[in-house]
């Protein structure tokens, strides 16, 4: 890595070095700096050639995405960044931009540049211009929809020499694996600019599950979220702990902050405790702190950050070169100053609303909610009248969405749900206006996630929905699937919560006093989903190692992640949940007949 590195001037310091280093690895197999260039100039070259000045960009591939955002501002075309490419977010692009670029529909006509590692003499890549208005981003939806944030290429520039400056010496020479998409903010900076500025390798596949993770002997850096370090424990096996990851170097968590004693699990499930960065689309990032033994839950402000407290309502205010100009921005944290370099968080200003004339915190209720013993995490929002499902109800109310502790499954399991309502409701009240008390509970597996790992507030309203079938059914007959609610959905993959009926035809003779979901079912779920949510190929040709860990048994919810290789024909699932991983394996398909 070279201290001289700078993005603005990447690509014409890049030709000066060794161009069969590593830009990249795909499928196990690496990509040079020389195919990096080929495909920035293809793409600088084709886009040079149409009219219009901004494109959307949407890619799974970290490395093609690489190529086609260096190539569309060597053309000097804005990039907008969407978060997935589902059928409202491409109508609204449609308004805004002038071309599409990578993984949309077909009706959206995106362009492509064949993959060739031939680089064209003479490419004269230029130095780009601070002032460019060279990226636009939409933040993650957690308090209302998400919103389009503009960068000048400054911004980006200063923040990527700000984390190497920060950073550096710890990441080294290690390669980039992430379980977080570039794009957005976050995975955009820790797995694609910053590394690729400064000569480090990425991996162009994004882990979706962490057993996946395989450094060999050589040191990585996991960019992840606080969702996926959660699920460290159910995820790896004691033979996949440590000295298997004796080679990561640094972990990196942002979207949230992490809890305590999922740190000290990281650390000592992979051997490195998470860096989290806090931040937002807008600021880009504005301190960090690692939690090693001893240490407190403070904030430490990042390089070059000038930072305040506002006098009147405690909000954080920072004057950043991660912003676009120099003025003070107020942040949505109110933050208790601890000495010149660190701050602790006290909630966000967005989180205290309005009940009957009274300000209640809804950060308050959830901490609250979240010290009883039945809980172990939970979310609430205020729900106004015209997102209540009926009109007859008052006009405000507090909602909560619950993830129960094991004692509290068993208490629902054992008791029912009304049972449970009122002992939150009796729990929370020693410490709650009455005004605030939830009136409207959900019981979850787990909250919903969006491809950041961030729990939306769409997300949560969406679970107040009434459940309605896919397709007709007879309803005097056995069910023959489970309740289905959508966590998380991109282009190749999706996240299903199964709650699965108590009464399912499936479980009858299966087995007698002891009734256990058939594997058969489990696979035919996988498939029948994966062919709703994606083109799968027509003919089924075969499975790939199917493993059946942990059965599945009357009114368990489970999780279903579906994952689809559209190059290699294949439908990869996992069914997991709070007790652990139940099925996974790889189906494949083909147009062919199938084979033995």
């Amino acid at each position: 890595m070279s201290d001289s590195s700078n993005l603005l001037t990447l690509l014409q310091q890049l030709p000066a070095r060794d161009q069969l280093r590593r830009f990249a690895w795909r499928d196990g197999r690496p990509l040079s700096l020389a195919y990096f260039l080929a495909q920035v100039e293809g793409w600088r070259s084709l886009l040079e050639r149409h009219a219009g000045t901004r494109f959307a960009l949407y890619s799974s591939d970290s490395a093609t995405f690489a190529c086609i955002l260096f190539g569309a501002w060597q053309a000097g075309k804005t990039v907008y960044l969407p978060g997935d490419v589902l059928p409202a977010t491409c109508a609204n692009l449609g308004a805004l931009v002038d071309g599409y670029l990578g993984e949309f529909p077909a009706h959206c006509t995106p362009l492509t540049v064949a993959a060739t590692d031939n680089i064209p003499a003479g490419h004269g890549f230029k130095t780009l211009a601070p002032d460019f208005p060279g990226l636009v981003i939409y933040t993650s939806g957690s308090t209302g929809e998400p919103q389009a944030v503009p960068k000048f290429l400054s911004q980006l520039a200063t923040e990527v020499a700000s984390l190497e400056q920060l950073f550096g010496d710890r990441v080294g020479d290690a390669e980039i694996f992430a379980t977080v998409s570039h794009q957005h903010i976050y995975g955009l900076l820790f797995k694609v600019l910053w590394p690729i500025t400064m000569g480090r390798a990425i991996h162009a596949q994004q882990t979706n599950f962490l057993e996946e993770l395989q450094p060999g002997d050589r040191p990585v850096v996991l960019v992840s979220s606080p969702a996926h370090l959660k699920r460290l424990p159910a995820e790896l096996s004691p033979h996949q702990t440590s000295p298997a990851f004796s080679t990561i170097r640094s972990i990196f968590s942002s979207g949230g902050p992490l809890p305590p004693e999922v740190a000290a699990e990281a650390g000592r499930l992979l051997g490195s405790v998470p860096v989290e960065v806090y931040g937002s689309s807008e600021t880009g990032g504005v301190a960090w702190r690692q939690r090693l033994a001893g240490a407190d839950d403070s904030w430490r402000v990042m390089p070059a950050i000038a930072w305040r407290v506002a006098a009147n309502d405690e909000l954080l205010e920072i004057r950043s070169p991660h912003l676009p100009d120099t003025e003070w921005y107020a942040m949505a944290d109110q933050v208790q100053a601890l000495d010149l370099q660190r701050f602790r968080l006290k909630g966000r200003v967005d989180r205290i609303v309005k009940v009957e004339e009274k300000r209640i915190s809804l950060d308050a209720l959830e901490r609250q909610l979240k010290s009883l013993a039945p809980v172990a995490d939970a979310r609430v929002l205020l729900l106004e009248q015209s997102e209540s499902q009926s009109q007859s109800q008052q006009r405000q109310r507090i909602a909560a969405f619950v993830v129960l502790s094991a004692a509290g499954r068993q208490m629902l399991s054992a008791q029912g749900k009304l049972t449970l309502n009122r002992l939150l409701r009796d729990g929370m009240a020693q410490a709650v206006e009455p005004v605030a008390l939830p009136r409207s509970w959900r019981y979850l597996d787990a909250l919903p996630l969006n491809a950041q790992g961030k729990t939306t507030r769409a997300g949560l309203l969406a679970l107040l929905e009434p459940q309605e079938p896919s397709a007709p059914v007879d309803l005097a007959a056995r069910p023959t699937r489970p309740l289905r609610q959508v966590l998380e959905q991109e282009p190749h993959r999706v996240l299903l919560e199964l709650a699965v009926p108590s009464d399912l035809l499936y479980f009858d003779g299966h087995f007698e006093g002891a009734p256990i979901l058939p594997g058969v079912v489990q696979v035919d779920w996988a498939i029948n989903y994966g062919r709703e949510y994606f083109a799968l190929a027509p003919q089924f040709m075969g499975m790939q190692a199917l493993k059946f860990q942990r059965v599945i048994t009357p009114g368990m919810v489970v999780q279903l992640e579906l994952l689809h290789d559209q190059q290699k024909n294949n439908l990869t699932f996992r069914m997991v949940s709070a007790a652990g991983q139940h099925a996974s394996g790889r189906i494949i398909f083909g147009a062919g007949h199938a084979v033995d």
